[in-house]
C-alpha cells in the first residue's frame, strides 16, 4: 500500500520534533511522546553485522522495558545522580530517509537513519546508525511503542545514555 504525502509529512514532523525536543533537553513533552508501555532497545552487536536480539537474555547497550525506566533515567539526569551524564553534552539529532509500513489498527513501522553530534567538555563526537519504530496514533499525532536501534559505530568514545540516539 502507498504511504499517502500526508502520512509521510506527519510521521517526519513527529520524528524532527522528538529529536528537537531532546535536543533541547524538554524531557517532560519528550517522555509524552512515548507510551506507558513502551520499550527502548539498543542491541549490542555480537560481530560484524550481526546484533543481539533478545534484550533479556542477551547483553544490550541500552534496555528500558517501559518508559518508567526512561522516566527514571531522566529523574537522574535532572538530580545530577548520574555522574557519567554532567553536564549533559550539548546534542544535534538529524533524521534522515524516512521510510513507513502501515500495519494493522493503524499502527506504522518506521525506520529511519540518524546521526546524532554532540560536544561535551571542549571535544565533539557523533553517534549514528538506524532506526525502527514502532508508532501508535495518539490524537492528531503518534506514540512511540518501539524504538530499536542498531548503533553503527565501531567504537563508543562516551558514555551512551538515550539522549544520544
Amino acid at each position: 500500500m502507498a504511504v499517502t504525502q500526508t502520512l509521510q509529512q506527519s510521521v517526519d514532523q513527529f520524528l524532527y520534533r522528538k529529536a528537537e525536543l531532546c535536543d533541547a533537553q524538554s524531557w517532560d513533552e519528550y517522555l509524552e511522546l512515548f507510551d506507558e508501555n513502551s520499550t527502548f532497545h539498543v542491541p549490542q552487536r555480537g560481530s560484524e553485522h550481526v546484533y543481539t536480539t533478545d534484550p533479556k537474555r542477551s547483553m544490550s547497550l541500552i534496555y528500558y522495558a517501559n518508559r518508567t525506566w526512561l522516566e527514571d533515567r531522566v529523574f537522574r539526569l535532572r538530580t545530577g545522580k548520574s555522574a557519567a551524564s554532567t553536564p549533559l553534552p550539548r546534542t544535534l539529532h538529524q533524521i534522515t530517509n524516512v521510510r513507513i509500513a502501515e500495519c494493522e489498527h493503524g499502527e506504522l513501522e518506521v525506520k529511519a537513519n540518524w546521526a546524532t553530534f554532540y560536544a561535551r567538555h571542549g571535544v565533539a563526537e557523533h553517534f549514528f546508525g538506524r532506526a525502527t519504530y514502532q508508532l501508535q496514533p495518539a490524537g492528531g499525532s503518534w506514540k512511540i511503542a518501539r524504538k530499536h536501534v542498531l548503533l553503527l559505530n565501531d567504537t563508543i568514545n562516551a558514555v551512551l545514555d538515550f539522549y544520544h540516539l
